[in-house]
């Protein structure tokens, strides 16, 4: 984990209430995809901690959703203004535990981190497909992005206004993976992993304190004990996970 000021590139928004942000400065303490940055904004105690959905030599891109004061305040910030921002916390996807043929699997503001593994993952050769579940049509971001990729790209929206009707799981149908990863909310993540017997690594979205392990505030059953999410996680293995 380091600590810096990073400045803001871009900040646009893509699609209801969710923002596509750049920041540039020093990534090397990003080490693996499903890592996340913690973000503090003026005003805020609590730091935001938010999911990188890619990053390179120079840049981290994350996406996130307006869900209260502290992120509307970050949707509104500007080009050129600066970040105090911890980068490299918790424990990522382990790209090289799948086989030819990983499943990712994104649920709403879960999507961002599947971008970034998908394309480590076909750098090293593999041919991963794609599905990602949304509420609806309006929520729906990345699509593209994915499919520029050249990987099978299916969307399950809840209303079946775009893509499959219903979750995820119902868009699995057909599928041949040997491996899967996701990242989404606690419900789609069990019922996930209930609907398929293939061995995977699940990301958790979970409300975060300190966001280094400190304060215990954001844990989680296991076989081995209660988990950190922050410190321990955010990505599990799917078999010692307690629902």
């Amino acid at each position: 984990m380091t600590q810096g000021f990073y400045e803001i590139l871009s900040n646009v928004m893509i699609a209801k209430d969710i923002y596509e942000m750049v920041l540039g400065g020093d990534t090397s303490a990003i080490t693996a995809p499903g890592q996340f940055i913690n973000i503090k904004i003026a005003g805020f105690y609590l730091r935001r901690p938010i999911s990188i959905c890619d990053w390179d030599e120079k840049t981290i891109t994350i996406l996130f959703k307006t869900v209260g004061e502290g992120t509307m305040r970050l949707s509104e910030m500007k080009a050129g203004e600066k970040l105090d921002i911890l980068v490299g916390l918790g424990n990522g996807f382990n790209p090289e535990a799948c086989g030819d043929r990983p499943l990712l699997v994104g649920g709403g503001i879960g999507t961002p981190p599947m971008y970034g593994l998908c394309k480590r993952l076909l750098a090293m050769g593999k041919k991963p497909s794609v599905i990602l579940g949304f509420a609806s049509e309006c929520d729906v971001v990345y699509e593209e992005k994915f499919k520029e990729l050249g990987v099978e790209t299916r969307i399950a929206t809840v209303d079946g206004s775009r893509g499959v009707k219903g979750f995820v799981t119902h868009a699995m149908e057909g599928l041949s993976y040997d491996y899967f990863y996701a990242c989404g909310p606690i419900p789609m993540l069990h019922a996930l992993c209930d609907a398929t017997d293939t061995s995977g690594e699940v990301s958790f979205e979970e409300r975060m304190g300190c966001g280094f392990g400190a304060c215990m505030g954001c844990t989680c059953k296991t076989k081995y004990g209660n988990k950190r999410i922050c410190r321990d996680g955010p990505v599990l293995k799917k078999e010692e996970v307690i629902w």
